[in-house]
């Protein structure tokens, strides 16, 4: 399992925090994970996950889109924050 977490306008936009799914045996990567959510679900999904500023956490660590996933992390998206 792996457990999705969306923060700020994306949790917003998705009417979701947070969700667990099955990691799928082909699914080895967050772009993957991206690619499987985007196709399976409507279009606010592609909206947030093709998101330009679109950042993502692996474990509480930043990383990019090629980052390796394993059955049990926790993945993250959120957009960029800015402070003042």
């Amino acid at each position: 399992m792996l457990t999705l977490v969306y923060f700020a306008r994306f949790r917003e936009a998705l009417g979701l925090d947070q969700e667990q799914i099955e990691l799928a045996a082909h699914v080895s990567s967050v772009a993957q994970l991206m690619e499987q959510l985007i196709a399976q679900r409507d279009e606010r999904w592609q909206q947030v996950l093709s998101a330009p500023n679109l950042l993502v956490a692996v474990n509480q660590q930043m990383v990019g889109v090629s980052h390796p996933l394993c059955d049990g992390d926790e993945v993250a998206f959120f957009p960029p924050v800015t402070g003042g």
